[in-house]
């Protein structure tokens, strides 16, 4: 709890100072400019999916298969059919992530919508509100994913299909990254976050545990685990939860933008000399280096 109390204070100023729309640099900025809740939780759950990889990448795929769904992601979702609809992202490719991989992620929300009505119902269904945190909901969603038919976009294929990648779950150890992202990006609501869903509450959420988060939350001393994995989201948000314990993972943006800047010490000759956290952090107690390498599991 002394660590805690000695970050608090530190954390605050740095939240206020990234808690702004302009010039993110984050693939939420290409969410916003829709106004529609139905079309933001799509586009979002299409950005948070393809947010891995170099940003510069990441903001052209994301544009790439905005612009093929036209003005309203979630009609164009509505009425898709992968016949007819998946030659527009044929080309596609996205580090592994190919044409039809979008293709089949596309025809899984057209299932969810035309069952659920929205992505938050369909989250929802799975949910367990007196749960401490999401991990049953995204189970559950995940899970659900998983098991619907894709032959339409995949023929009778064989082995594990690329939409796989979109729906993580817990269970494997997955660290669930891009899931949680989404999350964030619908349920919490200030500058960044867009606060399209009611149904799940901010305390519930996990943090997107990407490198810079997993590089900071250790040198802050957030987490003992090295290796990242659902394990690891969990005790950083438990960690984050003594901090806020109604909104624990506000600080994600922070902290991650942080890292991208490069003014977190670790890995660095300077260490900790240009960082905001410094005297609260310690890149030097950190030994090795996160592999950003595609994983073997489904993440």
């Amino acid at each position: 709890m002394r660590a805690a109390a000695a970050l608090a204070p530190r954390l605050e100023p740095l939240y206020v100072a990234y808690n702004r729309a302009a010039g993110a640099r984050d693939p939420i900025e290409l969410v916003r400019p829709y106004a529609a809740p139905e079309d933001r939780e799509v586009a979002a759950f299409i950005a948070s999916g393809l947010a891995f990889g170099n940003v510069r990448a990441v903001m052209q795929s994301v544009r790439t298969v905005l612009e093929a769904m036209g003005p309203s992601p979630a009609a164009f979702v509505r009425g898709f059919e992968p016949r007819r609809d998946a030659r527009a992202l044929e080309t596609f490719g996205h580090r592994w992530i190919r044409g039809r991989d979008i293709a089949a992620m596309l025809w899984a929300l057209h299932q969810m919508l035309a069952t659920h009505g929205s992505l938050e119902r369909c989250f929802l269904a799975g949910d367990d509100p007196e749960a401490p945190d999401v991990t049953i909901a995204l189970e559950s969603f995940s899970t659900r994913a998983l098991a619907l038919d894709y032959r339409e976009v995949y023929g009778r294929t064989t082995g594990r299909p690329g939409v796989a990648y979109f729906f993580a779950r817990p269970s494997t150890g997955s660290a669930c990254k891009r899931l949680n992202l989404f999350l964030r990006w619908m349920v919490r609501r200030d500058a960044v976050d867009l606060g399209v869903w009611t149904g799940v509450a901010p305390a519930r959420l996990v943090v997107p545990l990407d490198v810079h988060i997993v590089r900071l939350s250790r040198c802050l001393r957030l987490t003992r685990y090295s290796s990242p994995g659902w394990r690891m989201a969990a005790e950083i948000t438990a960690s984050l939860r003594r901090l806020d314990p109604m909104d624990p993972v506000r600080f994600d943006f922070s902290l991650c933008h942080l890292g991208m800047q490069g003014a977190c010490g670790f890995g660095r000759r300077q260490r900790d000399r240009a960082c905001p956290l410094r005297g609260v952090c310690h890149p030097g107690a950190v030994r090795g280096n996160i592999s950003t390498r595609r994983p073997r599991a489904v993440r």
